[in-house]
């Protein structure tokens, strides 16, 4: 019990962290509109995808779901949180992460390619209810989301390695692509931008 109790200390700590990034995004929200050579003040965005990754562990295609919050303090810089759960096809293994870190976007518009780099906290469970395991993480990855309109973006790719260096077996280094959909729920709805 004792990792469960830590992995939920990572999880507020996210959570705290998450709310303090959307207080400052509504901040931005309500004051003036932009000057026109400039981009977008602070934004959030919050977005679900479905994952295919290769699992290491019994060398599998492990399938799933996430969700994630991308906090933007302008269009270039922000962090990402993220919570993905992954099952296993046989025998009830799976492995769920909430991570989270800075995440560089390389455009303000249109195709909009990133990368980020992921860390937290990895909970496995193990065949047949044998047990679990709780477990620090790694994700660098990288992907292009699709800008719609004013408030919808379209996660296109989203590549994800994962490197989990002190599980029970030997590190686990699950990796596989993501795709979704996503809404922005706070801040500038300015499309048109500046690429400084």
């Amino acid at each position: 019990m004792k990792g469960s109790g830590k992995l939920r200390v990572v999880a507020r700590s996210w959570a705290e962290t998450l709310l303090l990034v959307g207080l400052m995004a509504g901040r931005g929200a309500g004051g003036q509109a932009l000057p026109t050579g400039s981009g977008p003040g602070a934004y959030v965005v919050v977005g679900g995808t479905y994952s295919d990754f290769r699992g290491d562990y019994g060398s599998q295609t492990i399938r799933g779901a996430s969700v994630y919050v991308d906090g933007n303090f302008i269009w270039r810089y922000g962090i990402e949180t993220e919570a993905r759960r992954m099952d296993y096809p046989n025998f009830g293994e799976r492995q769920s992460t909430l991570l989270a870190g800075p995440r560089w976007s390389l455009r303000p518009t249109g195709l909009v390619p990133y990368v980020k780099v992921l860390v937290g906290g990895g909970r496995f469970d193990f065949p047949y209810g044998f047990g679990y395991g709780d477990y620090f993480v790694v994700a660098p990855g990288a992907g292009v989301d699709l800008r719609v309109g004013q408030k919808l973006r379209l996660r296109l790719v989203d590549f994800e390695y994962q490197d989990w260096p002190g599980f029970t077996f030997g590190s686990l280094h699950p990796y596989g692509i993501s795709a979704g959909i996503s809404f922005q729920v706070l801040g500038s709805s300015r499309t048109r931008m500046s690429r400084r």
